[in-house]
């Protein structure tokens, strides 16, 4: 056997991909679609028949989760098409600090403080009046390719 150390330098993840491969014929409306590098949720889906040796071709038409802005793709409907894993997790806000980061408590009791408040000025409204108001807000994150963004609010009472 070799006598040599291997060093392997950690990369901070277990390796899970951001992303996952799906046939582009087989994604439907409401689904979700890597378009330019950005995840996206699926508005319309359109298929066109091409001609004798072509590929029928699928058209899509997603607006990006994060940014809200709308984007196109075409794709050979045989060919695969990157799906971003999107997740969404509920937390309760705990506090809100002077630089516009939340503090909100997870189902294990930890605390995540790294989140912004969200560009949305009648989320951020609701927010911040809701907050001030003291009541109990539970806020919904959308996270998918290494991005997280607050996209809901829910009011579950006052505190006591």
């Amino acid at each position: 056997m070799s006598d040599e150390e291997h060093h392997f330098e950690s990369k901070g993840d277990a390796g899970a991909s951001k992303t996952y491969p799906q046939q582009a014929g087989t994604i439907r409306k409401n689904g979700y679609i890597v378009i330019k590098g950005r995840p996206c949720k699926v508005v319309e889906v359109s298929t066109s028949k091409t001609g004798k040796h072509g590929h029928a071709k699928c058209h899509f038409v997603g607006i990006d989760i994060f940014t809200a802005k709308k984007l196109e793709d075409i794709v050979p409907s045989s060919h695969n098409c990157d799906v971003p894993h999107v997740n969404r997790t509920d937390y309760q806000l705990i506090d809100i600090d002077e630089d516009g980061f939340l503090s909100l408590l997870t189902e294990n009791g930890s605390t995540k403080d790294d989140l912004k408040l969200p560009t949305d000025e009648t989320l951020l409204a609701q927010i911040k009046d809701g907050f001030a108001e003291g009541k109990d807000l539970v806020v919904s994150v959308m996270s998918a390719m290494g991005e997280e963004q607050i996209n809901a609010l829910k009011d579950i009472g006052p505190k006591n």
